[in-house]
């Protein structure tokens, strides 16, 4: 969901959640201290073009639209405040939510060629299901992918559906760009999740779980211990949990308690036994205990016929047996699971005459009390108890899930981590790049740099030789006289942020734009924002309305008597765990251009520099769109011109932008290759006749999260990587980055990349007309199956040196 969203890792899409890693004015371009590149190596690739598109004099900026030149009101997203653009300028997305009628697009395009965002978000969840299904992956991946689905789902109930609870509830009537009303879409949306959970269930159950029973990890229930297992639990229940148990009865006199968010309760009954009333009582399971408790007496398991043996018993399986300890002289009748999930979608009112810290801590406290979206049940639930949840909760009945068996399977996460590497997929050593590789003496970055561009691939390449050396390099380089940093997700002991603080406290100029409005990330943030702070360390939030999702770093250094700068653009965080798990990109770079163009844009970030326009970048809210747009427009030119080499391609999370998902419409009409890789989201409808049967859609999954965005124009010969994705909240309420790579040994890794990804060999899904996603090359057939992720692996393994 958020831009992390896991399903990948095998984390094939949000989050841990979250959700399963230049030329110059003119057109010249430069890549190294001399000002001149690599001559590009005899591969029959042709030169690129001029960075100049059509109609555009050398050294002007054509992605700049002149309406976007004006920013934004103050308080207002930018982009949203400036005039319309210029008759033939490229068009700019509707709101999201708005229905584009056929007439406000060039060509002919019908009304209904998007597909809905939410159900194709569920379809991509069902995509993470298909993992846990597949009998190929190792049994604790499959674990580890019903635990992925499920923190997904939570995540898409507490922002999604919230979101579209909201709208209904306020009588906001807008529709998606299918043409459905919010409350249609809830409807549509609670069918699909409830047979999703309905199958999740039946996978764990029927599936997943009998499977690790014979492989010798168990998950028991209390009825299946022994003796003497029970013996050691109950000893365990009096140290460890029930002193941290608090029971609370509803009667007149005691008020239905708060119910806090995604938290595991009991729904019990007593009664009286001289009275024989029924009462009812809500014990919450503690968050501060293990989700399953180890049954055996050490943390390895036992050795059993030479096969590693472990068993968890459910927490509230250990907490139900031991009821009578809660409710002495009462007789427990009932006791049933349930779960609540609440909004958890922030709205921080962001005034210029504010503390924008303040107000986000504040709202913060606010969100744990968002109203419910979603409230979990199992199948055994009597009706009076579930009667009685609905009108305490007010919850609607629609909003209840049932499923068999266990609530919360995110805790299959613990058993994942079992000892038990025979069922789990071969752990993966980052290799060092060939270029940070340390020959006779530790090789300095910026000297490496100044010899040309660097393309990092993670987790393949190491992150922590690579990116992560870079800045600790820079903080420890008595030449360096500043950073220039972006921080929007990082890692709880962050060797960054350490590397920040060292650089600060050397006496070095050291500016981080910390986003902490990032998704469930912000008390994290703010930490981070007050740590830097008292090191020293000038934090800024970025620009008001806009979240700064661009992943930067500038390191200015002095050398002899010139002043030499280097940079860092990529795909993914500055997170060194997420970096082992995620697929990313970066580029790392001494070109001057590049340079003063992060430059421009820091100074827009921390001060009120204006700036739009840039010679080597398209940045957002401005030029991303516009210039994406104006690139595919050029390509159908080039085919109609009758050019060689025309087509599109594009690596993302999501596609949801109309305006991106229309031009390639019109690309796909005039006969120009379109081929699309995304991860989760995509509303374009690929392979209809007349429209977009020159289109492709595929989606990777896999052990790593594929996270890069990557572009490709044919006839231009551009390649672009960068932090955008193809929706409405990347393009218009986040300051993103992309980054022409024109270095052509560089461009040639990013055509490997994406020629990998588009093999009809790969494993994927590929999209249909209809919405529908099917396994891509189909089962059964004699097409040689190759992985993608695996290949990639296989290839840093031969090539050398680990981290």
């Amino acid at each position: 969901m958020n831009d992390d969203t896991t399903a990948g890792r095998g984390r094939p899409g949000a989050a841990p959640s979250e959700s399963w890693k230049h030329p110059a004015a003119g057109g010249s371009t430069s890549s190294n201290g001399s000002g001149r590149r690599p001559a590009r190596p005899a591969s029959g690739r042709r030169a690129p073009r001029p960075a100049t598109r059509r109609g555009q004099a050398a050294g002007t900026d054509p992605d700049a639209d002149p309406a976007a030149r004006i920013p934004a009101q103050a308080g207002s997203p930018a982009g949203t405040s400036a005039p319309p653009p210029a008759a033939g300028a490229a068009p700019i997305a509707p709101p999201a939510g708005a229905t584009v009628p056929a007439a406000t697009v060039q060509g002919v395009l019908p009304d209904d060629r998007y597909l809905n965002r939410e159900l194709s978000w569920l379809d991509f969840n069902a995509r993470v299901l298909a993992l846990a299904e597949d009998a190929s992956q190792p049994l604790l991946e499959r674990a580890k992918f019903l635990a992925i689905f499920a923190s997904n789902l939570d995540e898409f109930y507490m922002v999604r559906v919230a979101g579209l609870k909201r709208r209904d509830e306020t009588g906001l009537s807008v529709r998606s760009a299918d043409g459905l009303t919010p409350r249609q879409q809830l409807a549509r949306i609670t069918e699909r999740s409830r047979d999703l959970s309905r199958a999740h269930a039946r996978v764990f159950l029927e599936e997943v779980r009998p499977e690790l029973d014979a492989a010798g990890v168990h998950i028991r229930r209390w009825d299946d211990l022994t003796d003497a297992e029970r013996l050691r639990l109950s000893d365990y229940f009096s140290e460890h949990v029930f002193p941290v148990l608090t029971p609370l009865a509803v009667d007149p006199a005691h008020p239905f308690p708060y119910i806090s968010g995604l938290s595991l309760n009991l729904a019990v009954t007593v009664r009286d036994p001289e009275g024989r009333t029924e009462r009812f009582a809500r014990v919450k399971v503690p968050n501060n205990v293990p989700r399953l408790v180890t049954v055996d007496p050490d943390a390895g398991g036992d050795s059993r016929d030479g096969t590693r043996q472990v068993t968890f018993l459910p927490i509230e399986d250990l907490i139900s047996a031991h009821l009578g300890d809660l409710f002495n002289g009462m007789e427990v009748a009932e006791v049933h699971p349930f779960r609540v999930t609440r909004n958890a979608d922030l709205e921080v009112e962001e005034d210029r005459d504010e503390d924008l810290l303040q107000a986000l801590e504040r709202e913060l406290a606010r969100r744990r009390f968002g109203p419910p979206v979603r409230l979990e049940v199992v199948d055994t639930m009597s009706d009076h108890v579930l009667e009685l949840l609905l009108r305490e909760l007010d919850v609607d009945p629609n909003d209840v899930v049932t499923v068999p068996g266990f609530l919360d399977l995110t805790g299959l996460w613990q058993v994942y981590g079992a000892n038990r590497p025979d069922l789990k997929d071969e752990p993966f050593r980052p290799a060092t790049h060939p270029a940070f590789a340390d020959r006779e003496t530790p090789r300095s970055v910026f000297a490496t740099l100044r010899e040309g561009d660097v393309l990092v691939h993670h987790p393949y390449d190491s992150f922590s030789t690579s990116v992560q050396r870079f800045i600790e390099q820079a903080a420890a380089d008595e030449n360096v006289l500043a950073i220039k940093q972006t921080l929007y997700r990082t890692s709880g002991d962050s060797p960054i942020v350490n590397a920040l603080i060292d650089a600060a406290e050397a006496g070095k100029q050291v500016v981080a734009l910390v986003e902490i409005k990032a998704r469930f990330d912000e008390q994290a943030n703010i930490r981070w924002a007050r740590e830097l702070e008292k090191a020293g360390v000038h934090v800024v939030y970025g620009l008001v309305g806009l979240k700064t999702h661009c992943k930067t770093s500038l390191v200015v250094r002095q050398e002899g008597s010139e002043i030499r700068r280097y940079c860092h653009i990529g795909t993914g965080n500055y997170n060194p765990k997420t970096a082992r798990l995620y697929e990313d990109m970066g580029v790392l770079t001494a070109d001057p251009t590049i340079g003063a163009d992060l430059t421009d844009l820091f100074n827009s970030l921390t001060g009120y520099s204006r700036q739009t326009s840039y010679r080597s970048l398209l940045v957002a809210p401005y030029g991303v769109r516009r210039g994406i747009v104006r690139r595919i427009d050029d390509e159908v030119e080039a085919h109609r011109a009758g050019e060689a080499g025309a087509r599109v391609r594009i690596k993302a999370n999501s596609l949801v932008d109309e305006a991106i998902i229309d031009a390639c419409y019109r690309a796909s009409q005039a006969g120009v290759p379109v081929d699309i890789v995304v991860r989760g989201i995509c509303a374009l409808r690929p392979g209809e006749p007349g429209l977009s049967e020159n289109i492709t859609v595929r989606s990777i999954l896999g052990q790593f999260l594929e996270h890069s965005r990557l572009l490709h124009f044919g006839a231009a010969d551009e390649y672009w990587i960068g932090s955008a994705d193809m929706m409405h909240r990347n393009l218009d309420r986040r300051v993103e980055v992309m980054l022409r790579v024109a270095d052509p040994a560089l461009a040639d890794q990013l055509g490997a990349v994406f020629d990998s990804c588009m093999d009809p060999a790969t494993r994927c899904w590929t999209l249909g007309p209809s919405g529908s996603w099917e396994p891509s090359p189909a089962p059964g057939t004699a097409t040689p199956v190759r992985d993608h992720q695996v290949e990639l692996m296989a290839s840093r393994r031969e090539a050398g040196e680990g981290e």
